[in-house]
């Protein structure tokens, strides 16, 4: 297998004050964005459609991008190219009728093209189930994590060192998503539960060289990054392509998907190999004697 050229670093240089300082600062901004969004939006993040409610049209019109919100009474949340003249128009409103009515009236047609080429709505309350099965399907996947990393180690340190690293790598992305406008949708949730698995994957990694296998802690430390790093900086070069190319092609749902695990994965170094090894260095030195 190959690896990356990752360097050894000179861990001893540093206290566990030092390693934990800024990942644990990163997460405290990161709690503090969330909290004062739901304090000022009434959500700690912006809701997609799924969950909020709305209409979405897709048409196809010669009428220039820019000009498209003029034709309707309400104003879309967005307007995204799909290629060639069709458009996704999106709205907070749930009168699908109505809007497009107003596509046809408004918008000029492109040829012998219907106008108004799909339309798919969800009611507020729906949306709102959604929003909740979509929540509790976090939880359960996240106390699930933490049951199967107390049941693989068994010891409190080193489980609740993945239970932080994990809860950090979530958190960090949802802040992310907060400061660019990327909506919490069904996709969205899909990409932060497949987050869940990439973080504890790296975690139990690192967890599992430096306390099952033999070894200097540091030697032990230097060959899970070999291949921990390995893997999480080759998934994060798959989630840029993909966020890239979607951006190209204008696929939304595959660019945010893509743009959040790379952010999450970037946070997973962070936290994996400076808090988690932090807590785990304390707990092999100091924490088993005491």
């Amino acid at each position: 297998m190959a690896y990356f050229d990752v360097p050894e670093i000179d861990y001893p240089r540093y206290s566990n004050r030092q390693l934990a300082a800024v990942p644990l600062a990163v997460l405290a901004v990161a709690l503090l964005v969330l909290s004062g969004s739901f304090l000022v939006y009434g959500t700690p993040v912006p809701l997609g459609m799924d969950f909020a409610g709305g209409t979405e049209l897709t048409v196809q019109t010669t009428t220039p991008e820019g000009q498209i919100p003029a034709a309707f009474e309400e104003q879309p949340e967005s307007v995204t190219g799909a290629g060639g003249n069709e458009y996704i128009v999106r709205f907070s409103e749930t009168d699908s009728q109505t809007l497009s009515e107003q596509a046809r009236e408004n918008l000029e047609q492109d040829g012998n093209s219907e106008l108004v080429q799909s339309v798919s709505s969800t009611s507020a309350s729906f949306g709102q189930q959604s929003q909740q099965t979509a929540l509790l399907g976090l939880v359960v996947a996240f106390l699930g994590m933490s049951a199967v990393a107390f049941l693989l180690f068994r010891t409190f340190v080193p489980s609740i060192a993945i239970v932080i690293s994990a809860f950090s790598d979530l958190v960090i992305p949802l802040a992310f998503m907060r400061l660019t406008g990327i909506p919490l949708s069904l996709g969205t949730v899909a990409g932060l539960l497949m987050l869940i698995g990439y973080s504890v994957d790296s975690d139990i990694l690192l967890n599992n060289h430096i306390l099952r296998r033999s070894g200097e802690f540091y030697e032990s430390t230097f060959r899970a990054m070999q291949t921990g790093v390995t893997m999480t900086i080759t998934s994060m070069a798959a989630m840029l392509v993909m966020a890239v190319t979607a951006f190209v092609f204008n696929i939304d749902l595959l660019q945010s998907i893509g743009t959040i695990l790379f952010v999450g994965l970037a946070a997973d170094l962070m936290n994996t190999y400076m808090l988690n090894l932090s807590l785990l260095r304390w707990y092999k030195f100091e924490g088993i004697r005491s």
